[in-house]
């Protein structure tokens, strides 16, 4: 088959991106041809597909992507494709890979006039047409959790869903070199055995919760609070989060690592996942903590936050959001014996299927499209 992929912008460091590559990689496996159309692309470009740059200017960027929209629907019935799969809401889509939360749930919290801005209503408008009943386009999604929302506002049909195992990546998983990576790793960075060493990985730091963790951080007794040091691994704009952390005194127990290639090197390195993210449809990073052995303490918003729980591989912390609780939470988990999170994660990563997301996905854009 002849398979377009869309989405907004690509960047080596995001989940979505990442995910995006696995299936296009698989699909390429498989003999079928990719091309990807996106606004923005940075970072290497994968051999044997043809990345498309469709640049659209506009004052916002909510506009941008109806530009956007808009100039696919003209490509794609100027030269149609067999099926057009989106990492982004859009209309025309065949099957649509859902990584972020439902919009109109969203727009229920919010004050009323919310749902009427210009950008809310471009958005509505574009995710009626992925959920809509009327519409024809498939489903795939990382956790059950927004089936509930999707159906109750668009009364979206069953047959539409596909569910998703992750797709943790091989070098996530702990192996015999891992103990010997921690150590070296942990000597690069400068970090000292009486440290414990706190990451929280992720592009998006308002979404990811890096105020919550700085100030989880802050809340420590002081003996805990002096031997933590927090990381936090993504990119994005920083400058906010540094005067944050200077503000509640913890600066030097506070780094920004950038973007980063070496990922898995910071999973073994680290003695504690911290996630406490605000909203988040899935949150690939707990799956690979729980193939690095690396205890995870997360929020129940999170879509994957089901997996620590149900492994015992961490905490998860229990809306409504409380500081003070969560703090106390990440104390506890610090001076824990970390085996015990260890071990339940060795087991569940052993009996659940954590690797299979690229292949899962071929599978379902397959028979949706032949």
């Amino acid at each position: 088959m002849r398979l377009a992929f869309v989405l907004f912008k690509y960047f080596p460091y995001g989940g979505l991106q990442r995910d995006c590559l696995k299936i296009v990689q698989e699909c390429l496996q498989r003999k079928h041809s990719v091309d990807i159309y996106c606004m923005e692309w940075r970072g290497q470009r994968p051999e044997g597909v043809d990345v498309q740059i469709i640049e659209v200017k506009a004052f916002s960027n909510y506009k941008r992507y109806e530009l956007f929209s808009q100039r696919l629907a003209q490509i794609f019935k100027r030269d149609p494709y067999d099926g057009v799969v989106g990492f982004n809401r859009l209309a025309g889509l065949d099957v649509y890979f859902g990584a972020d939360p439902c919009f109109a749930y969203k727009c229920e919290s919010r004050a009323f006039w919310y749902r009427y801005l210009p950008r809310s209503r471009s958005f509505l408008n574009t995710e009626s047409q992925v959920y809509g009943k009327s519409s024809s386009t498939h489903l795939m999604l990382l956790s059950d959790n927004e089936i509930p929302h999707i159906q109750r506002i668009y009364g979206t049909q069953d047959s539409r869903f596909h569910l998703l195992p992750p797709g943790v990546a091989d070098d996530r998983f702990v192996s015999k070199e891992s103990e010997v990576v921690r150590k070296q790793f942990r000597d690069e960075l400068g970090v000292s055995d009486r440290q414990k060493l706190l990451i929280l990985i992720g592009s998006g730091f308002r979404i990811k919760g890096v105020d919550r963790a700085i100030d989880a951080v802050s809340r420590l007794p002081k003996n805990e609070r002096e031997n933590s040091l927090l990381m936090i691994v993504g990119q994005d704009k920083s400058a906010l989060f540094e005067r944050y952390a200077k503000k509640v005194g913890v600066a030097e127990q506070v780094k920004f690592m950038g973007g980063r290639q070496d990922v898995a090197n910071f999973l073994f390195a680290a003695d504690i996942l911290i996630h406490p993210a605000y909203k988040e449809a899935a949150g690939m990073v707990l799956l690979e903590a729980l193939a690095a052995q690396l205890p995870v303490l997360t929020t129940d918003t999170c879509g994957y936050s089901f997996h620590i729980e149900r492994s015992g591989g961490g905490r998860v912390h229990q809306s409504p959001f409380d500081a003070d609780r969560f703090s106390r939470e990440l104390g506890q988990m610090l001076t824990s014996d970390p085996e015990t999170w260890k071990a339940g994660a060795r087991n569940y990563v052993t009996e659940n299927d954590i690797r299979g997301l690229a292949s899962s996905a071929a599978d379902v854009i397959e028979q949706v499209l032949q």
